[in-house]
């Protein structure tokens, strides 16, 4: 072979050998470039199947899946579902970014206050601020000075606050029959609004001995001296003030003085007594016969007036003398009242068979302040209010006492309707919750509903003004003359009206045609003794007011300018 031969061969040979190189090297670029082409395409596959997926209910199965063209590593297609290498991922869209108001800094502020148009408008502000202002307490002050005035309450007493009520007889009001007895029954007269308890006689006097008179001296029959001290104290309290009946011969028939020869002596030494009892708390004193007393030794009554009623270091409180006289006139009455100076005077004027009582009424009330007037049909001796007036009229003078401008006085029992018999102080009658028969049991709820009239009447007597301390006045009956009826009317300011009317014939029905400039053509019920008759809220005609016999009712109507 030559040497041209030889090098043409080795040419081929190299021509040869160079071709596999480039077509490896080819082979080798030719995936690379293929992998390029792969992204891309996938990349616009996977644009186009994101906008078809958001078109598309998300349904969260294979089916959502795409088919991916095989990888360059040579996975089956379909074999996992997705391409090797490609995953297709749901991008959420940005929200936009809520825009939050910050308000102005504190410099722009700063700098939009300071323009003349805030300014004005500060001032405007505040010149109608003012100016509201300024007429809202005009028309404040407008109104005070042109709505009516109401009127001072006028001074009262304790004793004027509410019923009195009396026990004469220790041993007949308690079922201990002694003084620790009406300790126990303090909270039952609270119950009914008892604004004074007047105890006694208590103490030790012999009848007609003079000589054995001791004041001081609690009787061994109705207790001691410490019982009386605990009843004071729990009586106080209850609200409940204390009067100790101080008459010298209460057990006597020589008179509550004893004789007049013995009046000088019993006064001086009731003077004393007035010292010791003062201090053991009592807060007032009842005296009967005030009349003998006072005129046979007036000095001397003088000085028994200035140690209950002048207050002390140690009780400056007041505490009221109350005088008991037989006296029915009412004349008489108006003249002891006036020249005996005591608080209150028990009498007979309104005791059956009084004369027509609305004289008497009015000439009391026209004399005196109604805080000197005291109201009572029997007394503390003179017998209990279902027996003096009647057990059919009770009601009635239940309704009297407690709407009559003054003080009311009961004696116990009268709040049920107990009855005398034998003797002026019959035994209390206490309700327990133990079985009764039928008979007793009827009786036992008469007396529970006359007590709850009572308590109803002296409720509304304690909270209503007009009723309290209002002014009185008789009204006249058109329709007949007749002295078997009785009508008035209370009245306090711009507080309720009251009309009390009463019929005290035993058998004859009544119309009342009550006229007066005050009066509204109706009222309502508030109370009345027989409810069937005149239910209770119930409105009823003035003109034309009809009443049974033996009836009382309570009417109300308001103030109206």
């Amino acid at each position: 072979m030559t040497t041209e031969e030889t090098n043409v061969d080795l040419k081929e040979v190299e021509t040869k050998d160079a071709k596999p190189k480039e077509k490896e090297e080819a082979e080798d670029c030719a995936p690379v470039a293929a992998d390029a082409d792969a992204t891309e395409a996938d990349v616009s596959e996977a644009d186009l199947d994101q906008e078809e997926q958001e078109k598309l209910p998300m349904t969260g199965g294979e089916g959502d899946r795409a088919v991916e063209a095989p990888s360059a590593g040579g996975a089956e297609p379909g074999a996992a579902g997705e391409k090797n290498g490609s995953v297709k991922l749901k991008i959420p869209e940005e929200e936009p970014e809520e825009v939050k108001f910050t308000g102005l800094s504190k410099e722009e502020l700063m700098r939009v206050a300071g323009t003349p148009g805030w300014v004005r408008t500060r001032w405007a502000l505040l010149v109608v601020f003012w100016l509201g202002w300024l007429g809202m307490l005009g028309g404040a002050v407008l109104i005070v000075l042109q709505a009516p005035r109401c009127r001072d309450l006028p001074a009262i007493n304790w004793w004027n606050e509410g019923p009195l009520y009396q026990v004469g007889d220790i041993q007949a009001f308690s079922d201990t029959r002694d003084l620790k007895g009406v300790e126990q029954k303090i909270s039952s007269l609270s119950q009914l609004k008892v604004r004074g308890l007047v105890l006694g006689p208590v103490h030790v006097a012999p009848a007609d001995d003079a000589m054995s008179l001791r004041f001081e001296e609690v009787s061994s029959e109705t207790g001691s001296l410490e019982q009386f001290k605990s009843l004071v104290q729990a009586a106080h309290k209850k609200g409940i003030s204390v009067v100790l009946d101080l008459t010298p011969n209460y057990q006597g028939t020589s008179g509550p003085w004893f004789s007049n020869t013995s009046v000088t002596s019993v006064a001086e030494r009731l003077k004393s007594a007035l010292v010791f009892w003062m201090k053991e708390g009592v807060d007032g004193v009842q005296l009967s016969g005030v009349e003998r007393v006072a005129a046979v030794v007036p000095t001397l009554w003088a000085d028994i007036r200035a140690i209950v009623q002048n207050g002390t270091d140690e009780g400056p409180d007041k505490r009221v003398l109350i005088g008991i006289t037989e006296r029915s006139s009412a004349e008489e009455v108006s003249s002891l009242l006036s020249s005996s100076g005591v608080d209150l005077l028990l009498s007979g004027v309104l005791r059956p068979p009084a004369a027509d009582p609305s004289q008497s009424l009015q000439l009391l009330y026209s004399s005196h302040s109604q805080s000197q007037l005291a109201w009572s049909l029997g007394g503390p001796a003179g017998g209990h209010l279902a027996s003096v007036g009647g057990a059919a009229l009770l009601r009635l003078h239940q309704l009297l006492l407690l709407t009559l401008p003054g003080t009311p006085v009961f004696n116990y029992g009268d709040e049920i309707g107990l009855m005398d018999e034998d003797t002026k102080f019959p035994r209390m009658l206490w309700d327990s919750e133990e079985e009764l028969n039928g008979t007793l049991q009827e009786e036992r709820v008469e007396r529970l509903s006359l007590r709850r009239f009572f308590r109803t009447l002296s409720e509304l007597r304690v909270k209503e003004r007009s009723l309290m301390f209002g002014d009185f006045l008789l009204l006249s009956n058109s329709s007949s003359s007749s002295s078997s009826s009785l009508a008035f009317l209370r009245v306090w300011d711009q507080s309720e009206r009251y009309v009390a009317a009463f019929n005290f014939a035993a058998s004859e029905s009544l119309v009342l045609q009550l006229v007066h400039a005050a009066l509204p053509p109706q009222a309502v019920v508030v109370l009345s003794t027989n409810s069937s008759a005149l239910p209770d809220d119930s409105s009823v005609d003035l003109k034309e007011l009809r009443l049974g016999p033996q009836q009382a009712a309570l009417l109300r109507f308001p103030y109206t300018g």
